[in-house]
Formats: C-alpha cells, structure tokens, sequence
C-alpha cells in the first residue's frame, strides 16, 4: 500500500512542527502519545518537551524508520498499530497528538474524546474543513453533529491553519491545528446518558436542511413533535443547550 493511500503527507516545515509541538506541550509533560508520527519529525519535537513518548504508526515500513531512528532514545514506545484499535486509555494521563490522515480524522477525534480524564489536552492537525466543523457554532454553515459531539466533552482552539507548501508531498487542501481541552457538560446540560443524547442530536441532524419535525417524526411521532416551538427549525439553528432541552423533553415523554 502507497504512503499516500495511507493519507500520508510528512509535514517538513520545521517553524511549524516547532509551533504543534509547543500547543501540545507547552511545558514538560509526563506522557505523550503521537498518533501517525511518520517520519519522526513531530516526534523529535515532542520527546523535547515531554518525559516519555508513546508512538502509534499503522505503517510497518514507517514503524521500521521509526525504531532505527530513536534507536538510542529508551524515553520512547513505537507501536505498529492502528489508532482507531488502541486502547488509548490504558496509559493513564496523557497529552494527545497527530497529523492526522484526512480519512480517519473524524473517528480518531470521536475515540480521543472518550478518554474524559485520561486525557489533558489533544491537539491534531486536520483538514480545514474539519476544523471548522469542529468549532462551528448554530446558525453556521459548517454546525452539525461533529460539532455537537465534540463540544459536548472538550472546548475546542483553533490555533493557526498550515498550507500544503509545507507539506511533502503537498496535500490538495489546507490544513488547520486544533488544541481540545476536556469538558464534561452532559452535567450542566442535565442530560444523564452522553450516548442517548448524541444518538438523539444525531437523529436531529440526519438531514440537515429537514426540519426537526421530519428528522424526528420517525423516531416519536408528530403528535408530541407538533407541540414543540422549535419543531419547524432546522437543528443547525439551536444551540448545544437547545437541543439538550429537546432530548430531556423526548426522553420524559417515552
């Protein structure tokens, strides 16, 4: 399998991976995991400024480099893994981060956000266009479930955006570094089970130009949903708490 089937553009510009590598740590920290340290380069930076590194590639002939490379550094673990398999947890408190590949970068963010307190901060760099869905508030273009789902359990930084230029190969598109720092709003947001309610904004933004009436009817019937004042607006018009309102009166109605 190519390098770039893996999604793989090594980032070269070293102001850059100097800068990724104070956001994540801007003082020393005990535990990093990099995920998809490809060539080392983040990799040197992070073992700077942390005590000890845990490194997940998912290519062997990276993992390869990888291991010949830090061979004399005993502070670092380079695991041949796929990060969507790892049990991140399982290392208690640490620092999360990665350029992550385009194509999984969605589901890596969705599996570090579960980690709640073993996780201190994360900070990935993305596709542009995933880091704007990522902040985006209601009433945006980009405000939908990812948005939802993610500011649910961290505050969400967009730090600064990275061209392909800096990039070999150069990607098709803008990059953009992201920090998250944990949150746990489900208490203030009264809403009890965290899975149940994204499984419920989830159904709320199936088809994001349908109304909350035609998302929802299926689900519990427009009886109840004719009762609602925000049944005729789109979910990307309520705001995280709105919707927490509309699940807490679902949930009481079953």
């Amino acid at each position: 399998m190519s390098r770039q089937r893996l999604g793989q553009h090594f980032l070269i510009k070293i102001s850059i991976l100097e800068r990724i590598a104070r956001a994540a740590c801007p003082d020393i920290q005990p535990l990093v995991i990099e995920i998809g340290p490809g060539r080392g380069a983040l990799t040197e930076r992070l073992l700077e400024r942390s005590r000890r590194v845990i490194a997940v590639e998912i290519d062997s002939v990276l993992v390869e480099h990888l291991r010949e490379k830090f061979r004399h550094e005993p502070r670092i673990t380079i695991l041949n893994a796929d990060a969507l398999e790892m049990d991140f947890g399982k290392w208690g408190p640490a620092v999360v981060a990665g350029n992550l590949p385009y194509y999984v970068a969605t589901p890596i963010i969705e599996k570090i956000l579960a980690l709640g307190p073993a996780l201190n901060r994360g900070v990935f760099l993305v596709q542009k266009e995933v880091a704007a869905r990522l902040i985006a508030g209601p009433g945006t273009r980009d405000y939908g479930y990812l948005s939802i789902h993610t500011q649910l359990f961290a505050d969400v930084e967009r730090l600064f955006d990275v061209p392909p230029s800096a990039f070999r190969p150069p990607p098709k598109v803008d990059s953009t570094l992201v920090r998250l720092r944990p949150r746990a709003r489900a208490t203030e947001l009264q809403i009890g089970d965290t899975a149940r309610f994204l499984a419920f904004a989830g159904l709320c933004f199936r088809q994001k130009r349908k109304t909350i009436r035609n998302n929802l009817a299926g689900a519990f019937g427009r009886a109840m949903l004719d009762a609602w004042p925000e049944a005729g607006q789109r979910a990307e018009q309520l705001t995280m708490e709105q919707i927490a309102d509309l699940y807490r009166r679902a949930r009481a109605s079953m």
